[in-house]
């Protein structure tokens, strides 16, 4: 059984921006998860009806500051509870299993320095926070703010 009540929507790269897309056409998608990827679209973040969103990223890439990044013009536009999280040594595809797959076979990405268990840990300890926060009602400490032992996370509020 699916439970209406309790619909999210995580979306990496490509798919974060399906993700949004998902929740402007469906009000049952109660809250959605941006894992590093643009919005590609005029006014990202606008109607989200006060719903829930996370928006998580490398540091490099996805920063205030980043020029390519459109995250600053979507966190304008949301008002419900956000969160703009990113990560430290992180690259695009430390949000995903390749990591810890390529770990596994003795490969590295230099230009990713966290190992690939710890994005995972990173990646899914944030993804699981949201969901029990905003679909079962279990707050969670780790989206209140910085931690000594999460130091690669940040958190911006622009």
């Amino acid at each position: 059984m699916v439970d209406s009540r309790r619909i999210a929507v995580v979306g990496h790269s490509i798919g974060r921006a399906a993700a949004a897309a998902v929740m402007l056409r469906d009000q049952r998608v109660r809250t959605g998860v941006n894992l590093d990827g643009n919005f590609f679209v005029p006014s990202p973040g606008a109607g989200l009806s006060g719903r829930p969103f996370m928006m998580i990223g490398a540091s490099a890439t996805h920063s205030p500051g980043s020029p390519e990044s459109d995250w600053r013009k979507a966190w304008a536009h949301m008002d419900g509870w956000k969160r703009w999280l990113t990560v430290a040594g992180a690259e695009h595809f430390t949000f995903t299993d390749l990591p810890v797959l390529a770990q596994r076979l003795g490969l590295t990405d230099p230009a990713a320095p966290l190992s690939g268990e710890r994005s995972w840990q990173l990646t899914r300890d944030c993804t699981a926070a949201f969901l029990d926060t905003h679909l079962r009602g279990r707050a969670h400490p780790l989206l209140d703010g910085p931690s000594a032992d999460r130091p690669e996370i940040a958190f911006h509020e622009v």
